[in-house]
């Protein structure tokens, strides 16, 4: 039963970050274009990357800011949840790619798609 509430407190942990990350990104006018772009995308992760290989350096700069903060808010995930950073942020990163927006690419198993 513990382990059940431990779960449902961290899906909801979770998916307040999902809305803070997305609040974030929407607000990002930049990221928001590249990611219609393909040129940034969600991945498995948890972090934003480059299904095309690289980005302009503005749009790195942007990118690496966010992926900062997300690094972050897994870290305090992690610790109040008792899982490690990583699985903080690949749970998320599931969530994350699927809520992607129709043309927005993501992150699979296998490789970078445009989701349709």
């Amino acid at each position: 039963m513990r382990m059940k509430t431990s779960t449902t407190g961290m899906l909801t942990i979770l998916l307040m970050s999902l809305v803070g990350f997305a609040a974030y990104a929407m607000d990002n006018a930049v990221i928001v274009q590249a990611k219609a772009k393909c040129i940034v995308g969600e991945s498995l992760s948890g972090y934003l990357g480059y299904p095309k290989g690289s980005a302009a350096q503005d749009i790195q700069r942007e990118v690496g800011e966010i992926n900062l903060k997300r690094k972050a808010a897994y870290a305090a995930l992690a610790k109040r949840t008792g899982v490690t950073i990583d699985v903080a942020a690949a749970l998320t990163g599931e969530k994350l790619v699927a809520r992607a927006a129709k043309g927005e690419c993501v992150q699979t198993a296998n490789a970078w798609i445009k989701v349709q």
